[in-house]
């Protein structure tokens, strides 16, 4: 079949370089695998995770030649200063990475937890406790950090992990999932643990999203395109994650300093991210006040300002906004900016255009406070405070899988207990049923 998925473009019929495998015996040696890391005890899953860490931070220089050369090939196709940001790693990035392992490692193992149960009246003992996926798959763009961070949490929930990054970060990967790889050998835990799929370009993403029975749970991140035919298209289960179109309401209340601050920190700070802000509206009743002074802000920053006609009166500066900039995820340096009469307003611009990922609101008005955050339905909704917070590792879950916004199983950002199901186990003393 053809999968539409643009960063993916290796003929359906592509093979691995060496020609001995295809991406379903990888899959099969993860299935595998999966069983083994199921057994290991916490302290053996957070050894392995510290294991790779330590090889992450001690093969920095091979890891950032090899994004160098990604990072140049993708210039020349130029595929745009966001993904190349997002693309980016450097010796800072890599440090942080390593940081987020131990992190992950240091977490509370959810593998075991006991999440409810009762006794029944005959007297048998019930307890749900939480139990590892399995294989947790993810098909991701441009983003080599996605390839660590579900490793890692794979690996702590108890899982294998499959994995195809996308030629953008080929390179990149290729590197990363070695020294994974290697690490999790040197720490005595298989290194069939971790797979990727990259080498088999377009091939090895469509026979990820029909692995029914190899693949428990697959997560695509990246853009809008490729979630929607990871979604229509897989027949394994999807937690789908979302494009970011997130909003900031600035209410009459809010305090000038906060809404400059808060606005300028949630574009200005990593545009790229789907965190960032992309749409500023602002009640009527506060626009002469607030509009100029966050404007100013922003511009003198290198924001270019998308507004309405209310906005292009205040800003002169201000491009003219279409239709299609409310619907618009920029990652860069645009920001749409938008006048409402009203609060209502806010909102039913909010259901129209949001993605169902971020919306914050600054204000001092209490009761619209609560009314903003029990109406939008979002998975994360803020009040007073930046989008950019919509993280795993700020969340305290040391990285993420993804934020997910629809509404089963997850929702926002998806950490540990989001890679497990759970079973029942029923203890009985010779009952039968009548």
């Amino acid at each position: 079949m053809s999968t539409v998925i643009a960063d993916f473009a290796v003929p359906a019929d592509a093979s691995a370089q060496d020609g001995t495998e295809s991406p379903e015996t990888r899959m099969r040696a993860a299935k595998e695998a999966s069983r083994e890391v199921a057994r290991l005890t916490s302290a053996g899953k957070a050894a392995a995770l510290h294991a790779i860490a330590d090889a992450l931070t001690a093969s920095s220089a091979d890891i950032i030649a090899a994004n160098a050369r990604d990072l140049a090939r993708g210039a020349e196709d130029g595929i745009g200063d966001g993904l190349l940001d997002r693309l980016r790693l450097d010796e800072k990035r890599i440090e942080a990475l390593a940081a987020a392992v131990r992190e992950v490692a240091a977490l509370p193992d959810p593998v075991g937890r006991v999440v409810g149960g009762h006794r029944m009246p005959n007297g048998v003992a019930l307890e749900q406790v939480r139990v590892p996926f399995g294989v947790v798959g993810a098909i991701y763009e441009a983003r080599p950090n996605v390839t660590v961070d579900i490793a890692a949490l794979a690996l702590r929930s108890g899982n294998a992990a499959v994995l195809r990054g996308g030629s953008a970060a080929k390179e990149s990967n290729t590197v990363l999932v070695r020294v994974m790889r290697d690490a999790l050998a040197a720490a005595g835990v298989t290194a069939e643990a971790i797979q990727t799929v990259d080498d088999f370009g377009r091939a090895g993403a469509t026979a990820m999203m029909h692995a029914r029975g190899l693949i428990d749970v697959l997560v695509p991140r990246g853009s809008a395109g490729l979630i929607e035919t990871v979604v229509t298209e897989s027949t394994v289960p999807v937690i789908e994650t979302g494009a970011g179109v997130v909003h900031i309401v600035l209410d009459e209340t809010a305090p000038l300093d906060w809404a400059r601050d808060i606005v300028v920190n949630a574009k200005v700070q990593r545009p790229s991210v789907c965190n960032a802000v992309e749409t500023v509206l602002v009640l009527r009743a506060a626009a002469d006040r607030l509009v100029p002074e966050v404007a100013e802000a922003l511009i003198a920053q290198g924001v270019t300002i998308h507004g309405d006609e209310d906005v292009r009166r205040l800003v002169p500066a201000a491009v003219p906004t279409t239709d299609e900039d409310w619907a618009t995820e920029h990652m860069s340096l645009d920001l749409s900016m938008r006048v409402v009469d009203d609060l209502d307003g806010a909102l039913a611009h909010i259901r129209r255009y949001s993605t169902g990922h971020t919306e914050s609101i600054i204000s001092t008005d209490a009761l619209a406070i609560e009314r903003f955050l029990a109406e939008v339905d979002s998975a994360v909704v803020m009040a007073n405070a930046s989008t950019r917070f919509t993280d795993g590792g700020e969340f305290g879950f040391g990285a993420e899988v993804g934020i997910s916004t629809q509404k089963l199983h997850a929702r926002g950002p998806m950490g540990l207990a989001e890679l497990t199901s759970t079973k029942w186990l029923a203890r009985g003393a010779g009952q039968t049923r009548g």
